[in-house]
This record gives C-alpha cells, structure tokens and sequence, in this order.
C-alpha cells in the first residue's frame, strides 16, 4: 500500500483556518496554555493508562476490547441534549447505581446490554438486530429518549454488514492490514465505511474532518497503551477530533475566539446545520488550535523526559475531560448546536 505522508484532516484544518472569517486563535492564549498544561502534566501526568481508569471503558487489550470500541465510536454521535445539559430529565443511563449522561451514557447503554447477556457488540448480532432488540438497547432512565435513534441503528446495520462481509466479522481484521500506520487505517476506515467519512465542502474545496474515525484509531492506541495492535508507528499524525465540547473548552481558555454575530448565534442556541461553513470554521479552527498548541508545547518540552510525550490525542482527551470537569465554569460558553451522524 502506498504511504500515506500526510494527514489530510490538518491540511484541510489549516486551509479553513487561514479563510475564516467568524472563528479566530489567540497566539498569545495558546503560549500560555502550553506554559499551564506543561505545569499540570509534570504535576499530573497524563498517558493512555488513564483511558483504562474509567469503569465504563474495557479493562482488557485483546479483540472483545477492540468490538467494543468500534461499535462505540460508530454510535459516537450527538449526545447534546434539547433538555438542557443540567436537566433531569437529559437522556440518562443508570448502571451499577451510577447515573450517566452524555457520551457515558452510550457506554453504559452497550455495558448493560453485554450484563443482560446480549452480544451487542457482535456485528454478527447488530448487522441482523430486529428494530425492537436495538431500540431497547437504548432505553433511557429519564424523560428524554437517546438522540438519532433511527440513525444509530442505521449505521449499526451498516458498519456490522460491511465488517462481516468484508473483514471476517471483527474490526481487528481491518487494523492487522494497516501494517500498524494510523493513516493507513484512517484511509481504510473513511473509504469502506461511508458513515465514518466525515468531510464538508468549504469555499469550493473538499475538507476532512474525520472525528469519528480519528477517534476510533486513538481509542484502540489508548487501550493497548500503544502495543500489539495499538501500536502505530505514525499515531502522532492523528488530529484533535472535532466536536462540540472541546472547542468549548478552547473558547473558555480563550484560545479560540467567536465574532460578535457567531456567538449571539450560539447564545440563542440556534442550530447549525451539518456542513455550515459557521459550523466548518467551528470545526477546522478547533483542530488547527491543537495543533498550535501540540507544537509549542513539543518545543518547550524539548528532551525533559519528567514530562509524557505530547500528542494531539492526549490533547484533546485532556481538554475533553477538562470541559466535563468544569461544567459549570463551562456553561458561559455556549456550544454550537448541529445534528449529524459524525460528532
């Protein structure tokens, strides 16, 4: 297979950020915030070990672990609620006595699903799943149902048939092609899985983004801790995945800044559509950011080995846990509003 020099995502990134005319990066906060976030990690180092913490996440590295997390990242979408973040009746799971909301919330659907004895997480199962089988898979414990429902089993269907009748039924197959180069398996996973392919149309060009995809691929280097099938040669060619959370975050570290009519825009919690060019500058400026602040941070690090190696992952996986752990702080800035099947 031809190698992949490039990720196209940040090509795309950097083409966006250098047209944008409603998004706009602080050189000067992301100085500072490279200065901080090197302090926070020499306090607390932060490394893949951490993603095997969480209860709801797999506490194995084999291929039950890598089903779980591809049929994860395909539902990996959406999880914003028209209820309110801080209301009661959000789309909620309880598992285990624990109320889980947001993106949780689908790893607890999946978790409960796998304790009541259902093999979700094989495509054998979701590729063949009546309607009502999947739906109760994400019945809620709240008021509020699981947004994009029928789109969720639209693409479990999808991706479940795609695996067993092109790579043996599992995920794993599509990584031991990939001669362990992340950007292979990007390229992979974006060409045989239409819902994975994350692009828009900006100013006449094709731009990618590939959250869902990206994330994938980190999720599997994260729960190997980058060994066996974890481990990919290129794995910091993988951007910051753009949603709708860590670019809140960016906001409130004032890294990231909104033109006067975007943010009214967003305070009155008007939806953007998918592919809006406001939604695409969101986007794109939030990857280019990162990726700012990666590369100011790689050069104050320099050769301390006191501090992890630093990547665009553990970027955004910090900062998406910094905005769930700072809600409150958090919810002066509003996030944009869009329903797709990709972030």
């Amino acid at each position: 297979m031809k190698s992949l020099p490039c990720n196209p995502v940040l090509e795309s990134a950097q083409f966006v950020h250098q047209h944008s005319k409603d998004v706009a990066i602080d050189e000067a906060a992301v100085e500072r915030t490279a200065h901080e976030l090197l302090r926070a990690l020499e306090e607390k180092p932060y490394s893949t070990a951490d993603w095997k913490r969480h209860p709801l996440n797999p506490n194995t590295a084999d291929d039950a672990a890598i089903d779980w997390i591809f049929l994860v990242d395909t539902l990996n979408f959406s999880f914003w609620s028209d209820a309110g973040e801080a209301s009661p009746d959000r789309f909620a799971v309880v598992l285990d006595g624990q109320r889980y909301t947001g993106y949780w919330s689908l790893c607890a659907c999946i978790n409960r699903a796998l304790a009541e004895g259902i093999p979700v997480t094989s495509a054998a199962y979701y590729a063949h799943a009546t309607d009502d089988e999947l739906r109760r898979i994400f019945r809620s414990d709240a008021r509020e149902s699981v947004p994009m429902l029928d789109e969720r089993l639209a693409v479990m269907r999808q991706t479940g048939r795609i695996l067993l009748e092109t790579f043996g039924g599992s995920f794993s197959q599509c990584i031991r092609q990939c001669q362990g180069s992340a950007l292979r398996l990007l390229a992979l996973i974006t060409k045989q899985f239409p819902c994975y392919r994350d692009e828009g149309a900006f100013m006449g060009r094709t731009v990618q983004y590939f959250k869902r995809a990206q994330i994938l691929i980190a999720d599997i280097w994260a729960c190997f801790e980058g060994q066996g099938l974890g481990e990919f040669h290129d794995i910091d060619q993988i951007t910051m995945f753009a949603d709708y959370r860590v670019p809140q975050a960016l906001v409130y570290l004032n890294i990231l800044s909104y033109s006067s009519d975007l943010w009214a825009l967003l305070q009155r919690q008007q939806p953007l559509a998918s592919g809006d060019r406001l939604e695409q500058e969101i986007r794109a400026v939030s990857i280019w950011a990162v990726e700012l602040l990666r590369r100011r941070m790689v050069a104050l690090r320099g050769h301390n080995t006191a501090t992890p190696a630093i990547n665009a992952i553990l970027l955004d996986f910090y900062l998406w846990d910094y905005a769930k752990t700072h809600t409150d702080a958090l919810r002066s800035v509003p996030i944009h509003r869009t329903r797709s099947i990709f972030y």
